[in-house]
């Protein structure tokens, strides 16, 4: 028997009889968060100036910082004619596996195009990069499923910048998750400085060009508002112990702004633009600094924000940043009562790989292998034993 149930229920039964209090203390941090949220909301110089105190602390600091509207302000959709041509890119990947006979990696990518207004049937297309050999060893070392993200994050976007080309007018290019890749650690430290520097080659390109960009991020956990508020909550001693300080851990930005009785934004409202405060900042400068705003896509009695990160020439434009507004909320009404951009939606059905095509590509490669007499290895034992018909423990 794979669970212990009796001992699963007693801790069930223990959290259950905590509710009450956990509820509690939740209602209160809440509603002090909110309250502060509101106090401050036109402090914009004040909270500036305690993020900076905080950063010389923490340089590792993160959280939101305001550029130049006030906390509280909430933004209708302004034209909701909108001409512009969008491209949204998605991928997916098949991780090394070391337990497999044959070792690969692979990237896909599915993109689409459509002509807003016009009627015309959308353009799809995918890329994919088959990862074999040499490649499956950067700097000597195994390709880490961290590295295959960077690599699959980095074609998003690529092909964001060769379909854009050419085109003339507004273009809007979205893919899904943040704008900004996330560090690796230890020996892929080498390789993601190579990685960062292309990305960022390809946010400049896309920048010179005038092409909106953005990385849409659904049901966002990040606090990045909520930790603002801490840091202004926070006095001299405990902004010298900042990690240690969450007196609104059960809060989050999403709750702050979707709160379903009252919520800050109504539905296709978006909030003030913040700047992201984090330690990655010095790898985004100038017109590329990263930015966001919250974005409610729900309807009356079912708030549901989203965060929608932007780089500054984004930001600096305002007819631009109203255009990908006015975008993502018509994106988002296609899907009804699960909103979520459509053209997402159908970039991620093309992307995405079926387990018989990846036992395809597996097979073609042992064809080919075969083919030209090179040495094949085998599948491990321990695979082997998963995948016995009808064995289920581990």
């Amino acid at each position: 028997m794979p669970i212990n149930f009796q001992q699963t229920y007693a801790q069930i039964k223990t959290i259950g009889a905590k509710s009450a209090e956990r509820r509690k203390q939740k209602e209160d941090a809440r509603k002090q968060a909110r309250d502060l949220f509101q106090a401050y909301s036109a402090e914009l110089d004040a909270l500036r100036a305690k993020v900076d105190s905080a950063k010389q602390v923490d340089s590792n600091l993160r959280c939101a910082v305001p550029v130049d509207e006030n906390l509280a302000s909430a933004y209708g959709t302004v034209d909701p004619a909108i001409q512009a041509t969008l491209i949204a890119a998605d991928g997916s990947q098949i991780n090394p596996d070391r337990h497999a006979s044959i070792q690969f990696g692979l990237i896909n990518v599915g993109s689409i195009t459509m002509k807003s207004n016009s009627g015309a049937t959308p353009e799809v297309s995918t890329d994919t990069e088959l990862i074999y050999g040499d490649d499956l060893f950067p700097n000597g070392i195994p390709l880490s499923e961290g590295l295959v993200a960077l690599k699959r994050d980095l074609a998003e976007r690529s092909v964001l910048d060769e379909l854009s080309k050419n085109l003339k007018g507004e273009v809007v290019t979205f893919t899904d998750g943040p704008i900004e890749l996330w560090g690796a650690k230890g020996e892929d430290l080498k390789s993601f400085e190579k990685y960062l520097q292309k990305y960022v080659g390809v946010l400049s390109r896309l920048q010179s060009r005038g092409i909106i960009t953005t990385g849409y991020v659904d049901k966002p956990s990040a606090d990045l508002v909520v930790r603002l508020l801490e840091i202004m909550l926070a006095d001299h001693e405990q902004i010298q112990k900042l990690r240690a300080f969450h007196p609104f851990r059960n809060v989050s930005d999403r709750w702050l702004f979707g709160e379903k009785e009252n919520p800050l934004l109504k539905p296709g409202e978006r909030s003030a633009v913040f700047k992201i405060q984090s330690s990655s900042e010095k790898n985004y400068t100038g017109a590329l600094a990263l930015h966001f705003f919250y974005l409610n896509v729900g309807v009356e009695g079912k708030p549901y924000p989203v965060r929608v990160e932007v780089p500054r020439w984004v930001v600096d434009d305002k007819n631009k940043l109203n255009l990908l507004h006015a975008v993502l909320v018509q994106q988002c009404q296609m899907l009804g009562s699960r909103p979520y951009p459509y053209l997402l939606h159908r970039a991620h059905e093309t992307a995405v790989v079926k387990q018989e095509e990846k036992r395809q590509i597996e097979q073609m490669l042992w064809n080919e292998l075969s083919k030209n007499n090179e040495e094949r290895d085998v599948g491990s034992n321990k695979q082997s034993a998963k995948n016995l018909q009808g064995r289920t423990r581990r």
